[in-house]
């Protein structure tokens, strides 16, 4: 199968390479996918599990991505809820990746089924994006209707899945980003828009909810935003710094399919709209991470046509 692999951390995106590798074999409790579309973390190449298995062991050569969505071929021993022929979408554990391919092998528990009205493309793009957004929302952020979030990066593949979630849910939304990003911020339901360049941050005001994706600066100013009782929720890394009377959440987002089904609803329903940004070939993967002009939103490799 054609698949790409990167065997130097250094080298970032410019050391991938389109190879052939073996088909994946499905363990216990695994299936193996046909994927049909990828999505791709620009800063995957940068997590410890990429490189490493649990037990610190180097697994190079490795295929990096995440998100998938394709057609079920095989089914390992012991594995349920899932059949050959199936259409599914999800999240790979990060420890294995493997998704920029045209197989790759999941555990079965990370997939939930695509409904035939859902594109292949909506389906990858969705997924890593939807998880976060509605975890850092409402496991980890609790959010209520009537709340105020502050969403970061209201524009971007995670942010706009946040700002649409959060105000479903109810809660008034303020963005985040550059000006260029305010309209997209706006029409994706945020309420108000702070431009993080020009604007003053602090005149937001006192807020119940940061979503956060920038940590640094920004993940500092934002933690002295939260009133009483409120959380910063970032995905980020470990704060910095904590609200005086509140909650910091840093988190890392976990496959779960009754989400996924959740998720993928209200993608149907017209309730959420995905971000995407490029989408590509497999054959044309490498020069799509590797350009100098990034469209925001989501990257998107369609692996097949």
């Amino acid at each position: 199968m054609k698949a790409i692999v990167v065997t130097d951390q250094a080298a970032g995106t410019a050391g991938m390479k389109l190879v052939e590798r073996p088909e994946p074999p499905a363990a216990i409790n695994d299936v193996v996918v046909q994927v049909h579309a990828s999505g791709f973390t620009w800063d995957e190449l940068t997590w410890p599990s990429t490189w490493i298995d649990r037990l610190g062991r180097d697994r190079t050569p490795v295929i990096p991505g995440q998100e998938l969505a394709g057609v079920v071929t095989a089914l390992g021993y012991g594995t349920r809820g899932l059949s050959v022929g199936q259409r599914v979408f999800g999240v790979t554990d990060s420890y294995r990746g493997g998704t920029l391919a045209e197989y790759v092998a999941v555990e079965a528990r990370n997939l939930a089924p695509l409904p035939g009205d859902v594109d292949f493309t909506v389906g990858a793009s969705v997924a890593m994006p939807g998880l976060t957004a509605w975890q850092g929302l409402f496991e980890h952020g609790r959010l209520q209707a009537g709340q105020s979030v502050l969403v970061h990066g209201a524009a971007g593949a995670v942010g706009s899945m946040v700002t649409q979630l959060a105000r479903e849910a109810g809660g008034h939304v303020i963005g985040t980003g550059r000006a260029a990003h305010r309209q997209a911020a706006l029409d994706f339901g945020a309420k108000e828009f702070v431009d993080l360049e020009n604007d003053a941050l602090e005149d937001v005001g006192e807020v119940d909810l940061v979503f956060d994706v920038f940590g640094g600066d920004i993940q500092k100013r934002s933690a002295a935003l939260i009133r009483a009782g409120g959380t910063l929720v970032t995905i980020a890394g470990p704060t910095e710094a904590r609200p005086g009377d509140g909650l910091a959440v840093d988190f890392v987002v976990v496959s779960d399919r009754a989400q996924l089904n959740e998720i993928v609803q209200r993608v149907r329903d017209g309730r959420l709209r995905t971000n995407i940004g490029n989408v590509s070939a497999l054959e044309g993967a490498v020069a799509t991470f590797n350009a100098t002009e990034r469209r925001a939103g989501k990257t998107i490799i369609r692996v097949r046509p």
